[in-house]
């Protein structure tokens, strides 16, 4: 039996929550590199049905032009997004299913306070985390809104634009371009979803580095960084 002294660590990530956020790191830095050698054949971007590098662009982002890159960008594009879909969706579905969304990443009623929300911004911008986030106890209500959105509104955001630049896509669903208003447009959501994910992305690495890296990335990596007593 274990002691109110035993120093022993229980699993504080299943493993399945581990291998779907490595596999999805790898994939999303994958589709990152992909997607700058696909965006610098057109660094442009338009709102519509059509664009080209001679057009009126609605944002022209300041890179060099470069077609040599787009073959091979386009390929890994393809295989790592669909690593990523699937990853992120068998992840989604365990975590509807085992209650993971509703324990884990919705926020308590407490959370919701003005003076819960202030103080947890003003601990952001001091890099000074709380208690119970520090601990590991429950994610706060910053951290569970940031994942809601990225799960719930970014990821199928990028999905649904990334398929209605494809032709044989729209050709079956002609009504993506109803969704988004051209395929031109759907180019240009899919960036702007993608800078917001990057954006995420280096918070959610600054976050940790500031707050016990060390720990944090020992619970990603073996699963054991929480007390006995704490909740999962």
């Amino acid at each position: 039996m274990l002691g109110a002294g035993d120093t022993r660590t229980r699993p504080r990530h299943p493993l399945w929550v581990r291998a779907a956020h490595w596999i999805n790191a790898a994939a999303f830095l994958a589709l990152a590199v992909s997607g700058t050698a696909i965006l610098l054949a057109l660094p442009r971007l338009f709102w519509g049905e059509t664009g080209a590098n001679d057009a009126p662009a609605w944002i022209v982002l300041p890179l060099p032009v470069d077609l040599e890159r787009t073959g091979w960008g386009r390929n890994l594009h393809f295989v790592s997004a669909w690593v990523f879909v699937i990853t992120g969706g068998l992840y989604g579905l365990a975590s509807l299913l085992g209650g993971r969304l509703y324990r884990r990443l919705l926020p308590d009623r407490d959370q919701w306070h003005p003076r819960h929300l202030a103080d947890e911004v003003r601990g952001h911008l001091g890099l000074s985390a709380s208690d119970e986030a520090a601990s590991g106890r429950r994610y706060n209500a910053l951290q569970k809104l940031a994942y809601l959105a990225v799960i719930v509104v970014l990821a199928p955001t990028m999905l649904l634009s990334g398929l209605t630049m494809s032709p044989g896509v729209t050709s079956a669903y002609p009504e993506l371009f109803t969704l988004f208003g051209g395929r031109q447009s759907a180019r240009t959501i899919h960036f702007l979803s993608a800078v917001l994910l990057v954006g995420f992305l280096v918070i959610h690495v600054w976050q940790v580095l500031a707050h016990h890296p060390v720990r944090l990335m020992r619970g990603m990596i073996t699963g054991r960084s929480a007390p006995w007593g704490e909740e999962a």
